[in-house]
């Protein structure tokens, strides 16, 4: 029998006076599955992920994550959720496993304190304090705080912001591993290449409303995935959108030293949809 899916989001919005910060937006996410959020700064992105976490009321619509409405869950339902967020307010004068073993004896089933500090690569720093940890480290420690109660479903908001390019890479692996094991994944992130590298589907939401949904590789629609042939010649400068790139550039007359075919990336997909959004932002 098919599973019913971890999250459920059902026209869901959230209204601050005369301003709406999620306006009717609606998606679902399969057990086992990652899925990527993206939008800019103000989009609405962390207002819908807090309440799905329970942290925010919606003003109308619903929401559903494992069956439960967040805005009503009790601490079983939180034992079965992980949170990553962007900023935490860790005790930087304990170890380690000390701040990891305090977050074992919170839930019911929690995996083994070791196992876990070995999942997210921090055994060998096990027993430094906290506060002596790089950046990329401290991250880590967060991931572990996340899953040590083994949850259904994480969260994590923007979790590799501030990282250089080795220890973002090092974090996909870790995240992979975490999916790896049936976990449901939210993600929200400002990185298009984290998203197409770590998402089974992704959703793009501005101004508060969703604007595209789909798989990583789908999303926009294939008229935007279509190639691009640019060139100059005598005439000028010339751009192409067509689905057979290589005739275009077989009847390009000479060789144009600035010929290129492009095929448009996720990020080129994204920032084509939310260019669309930007007056009507300002505006508001």
């Amino acid at each position: 029998m098919e599973q019913a899916p971890a999250v459920v989001v059902d026209r869901l919005t959230k209204r601050y006076g005369a301003r709406t910060a999620v306006d009717g937006v609606s998606f679902e996410i399969a057990r086992g599955e990652t899925f990527a959020l993206l939008g800019p700064n103000g989009a609405g992105k962390s207002t819908t992920v807090e309440m799905l976490e329970g942290f925010r009321t919606p003003t109308s619509g619903t929401a559903s994550v494992l069956g439960v409405d967040p805005a009503r869950a009790d601490r079983a339902w939180r034992s079965r959720i992980g949170v990553v967020l962007q900023t935490t307010g860790q005790a930087g004068a304990l170890t380690v496993r000390e701040v990891v073993a305090h977050f074992a004896r919170i839930f019911p089933d929690a995996r083994d304190v070791d196992e876990t500090i070995e999942a997210v690569g921090l055994t060998e720093h096990a027993g430094r304090r906290v506060a002596k940890l790089s950046g990329g480290q401290q991250r880590r420690v967060d991931v572990a705080l996340g899953i040590i109660g083994r949850p259904e479903v994480l969260f994590l908001d923007e979790p590799t912001t501030g990282f250089d390019p080795q220890a973002r890479r090092a974090f996909w692996d870790l995240i992979r591993g975490v999916a790896a094991d049936g976990t449901t994944i939210l993600l929200t992130t400002h990185y298009l290449e984290e998203a197409e590298q770590l998402a089974d589907r992704a959703g793009i939401i501005a101004g508060g409303r969703l604007l595209a949904l789909d798989a990583v590789a789908r999303i926009g629609g294939a008229a935007a995935r279509t190639p691009i042939v640019r060139w100059t010649d005598a005439g000028g400068r010339h751009e192409v959108r067509t689905d057979e790139p290589a005739a275009v550039v077989r009847a390009i007359a000479g060789e144009p030293a600035d010929l290129e075919v492009v095929r448009p990336s996720l990020e080129d997909v994204y920032l084509s949809l939310i260019a669309d959004t930007e007056p009507e932002e300002a505006a508001a």
